[in-house]
């Protein structure tokens, strides 16, 4: 845990007592903060209590004497319309902050110089994430991991000058963390998403670009027109920035040319890493990703030998693009992650011949941007809240089936497959939020993990 002394002897109001949001309580309380918390669900303000963290509704609270307000990422701060916890702390001009933010003042008040990762992006952002912090391990350094990607920031060690946070970041989470400066900041892209939340793709971009517009040195991706001008506004302020890119780079950055990351400085080019055979960096959109780690490790000191290694060695992540398992020439995927078309795209840009399984809750353009696609599906499965809207786009270009549930998709997708009688790949890529069916996408991909391996005759991977 991270104590948050910095609030030391404060009266904090915090709304949100999730995973994220009771760790944060229980880091103020431990740092000497008084902290009134709540929750719409009573179950989590009992769990609080039983903690030892008081709880209140706030609606009742004497605003007056509350120094900040810390609003979990989850909860909406400004779009479709502010929560009203959020309203409150506006009417009493109380700050509104997350536990990033918690983070970074704790960095600047305890170990200012200590080491400190920030990542983003719209995707990409949790296998950059944990591939750095794979590097960086194997190179010896004591690296603490945590953020969107899964442990609460403020469960993590504390920063020193011998430790490197590497953290993933969420729109939500940069929202909510005004003096966020990392050492080094990592926005990989952009594309609409979260547009509920934000209202427009001009404010999403705005927020993200705060990541790296403070950071010591910035790591952008410029494959898309949107990031290219963060990393063109970033140099104007005279930010040191290092592209990343899947074209060639005219500036300091790393690219890759295929599967080979070459790395350039200002006075050459030269190859750093190959991904050649590495089945967990697969595709164009892991190549960026890979080329992001390799240059904030490259910043950090980490030699190409260790690099290398530390790709090679590296497990990959649940849930996007997993291999499951073999049954005969099937190849199953887990690729649950991919909640949007834009990293669906990904999925589908890697394999031929796919069996795919899509579906749940639509989000803004549902799956129009992967008609040029088609031609690689053999046959999809539709499932969830989203199927009459997929069928009709699918229409006659793609032979689909309504499978209704994912345990029903995976038995005709499988049995399809291996009717094939030819490689062939089973696809949980579904293009939707998981929450008409299931509550996270992580229990999507365990269930489509789960049904895969009791396929009799399965070779699972990982079991």
């Amino acid at each position: 845990m991270i104590p948050v002394t910095t609030f030391a002897g404060k009266t904090v109001a915090l709304f949100g007592l999730g995973g994220s949001g009771l760790a944060t309580a229980l880091a103020l309380k431990e740092g000497g903060a008084h902290v009134i918390a709540c929750d719409d669900n009573p179950a989590r303000m009992a769990e609080a209590g039983a903690r030892g963290i008081e709880t209140d509704d706030l609606r009742k609270v004497d605003w007056s004497r509350i120094s900040s307000f810390i609003l979990s990422p989850g909860v909406p701060l400004t779009h479709p319309e502010p929560h009203w916890s959020a309203r409150l702390a506006r009417d009493a001009g109380v700050e509104i902050i997350g536990d990033i933010e918690l983070f970074c003042r704790e960095r600047a008040a305890t170990a200012p110089n200590a080491l400190f990762v920030a990542i983003t992006g719209t995707n990409g952002k949790s296998t950059t994430t944990a591939l750095i912090a794979h590097i960086l391990r194997e190179a010896g350094r004591d690296v603490q991991m945590g953020g969107n990607i899964g442990t609460a920031i403020l469960s993590l060690d504390p920063p020193s000058d011998e430790r490197i946070h590497v953290i993933e970041c969420s729109s939500f989470q940069i929202d909510l963390a005004p003096s966020l400066a990392p050492t080094i900041g990592v926005h990989l892209n952009l594309s609409p998403d979260h547009i509920d939340r934000h209202g427009t793709i001009e404010l999403y971009a705005a927020i993200k670009e705060r990541l790296v517009t403070k950071a010591g040195l910035a790591v952008v991706g410029v494959d898309d027109a949107m990031s290219r001008a963060i990393a063109e506004a970033c140099e104007a302020k005279g930010i040191n920035v290092a592209r990343v890119s899947i074209e060639p780079l005219d500036g300091k950055g790393v690219f890759a040319d295929g599967e080979t990351l070459v790395g350039v400085t200002a006075t050459d080019a030269a190859p750093i890493a190959s991904l050649s055979g590495i089945g967990s960096l697969r595709g164009a959109h892991n190549a960026q990703n890979a080329a992001a780690a390799v240059a904030v490790a490259l910043a950090l000191n980490v030699s190409p030998e260790t690099i290398r290694a530390g790709l090679h060695t590296f497990p990959g992540l649940s849930h996007r693009m997993e291999e499951v398992g073999r049954l005969d020439e099937v190849l199953f995927i887990n690729d649950s992650k991919a909640t949007n078309a834009d990293s669906t795209e990904k999925a589908l840009k890697s394999f031929g011949d796919i069996f795919w399984i899509l579906g749940g809750k639509a989000k803004e353009g549902g799956i129009e941007p992967l008609t040029s696609y088609f031609p690689k599906i053999r046959k999809a499965y539709l499932i969830g809240a989203a199927a009459d809207e997929f069928a009709r786009t699918l229409g006659s270009d793609v032979p689909h089936v309504h499978s209704g549930t994912l345990e029903t998709a995976v038995m005709q997708a499988a049995a399809d497959a291996q009717a094939l009688g030819a490689p062939a790949v089973v696809l949980l890529s579904p293009a939707c939020a998981s929450y008409d069916q299931f509550p996270n996408y992580e229990v999507r991909g365990n269930h489509f993990r789960d049904l895969v391996r009791a396929l009799p005759g399965l070779e699972a991977k990982g079991a």
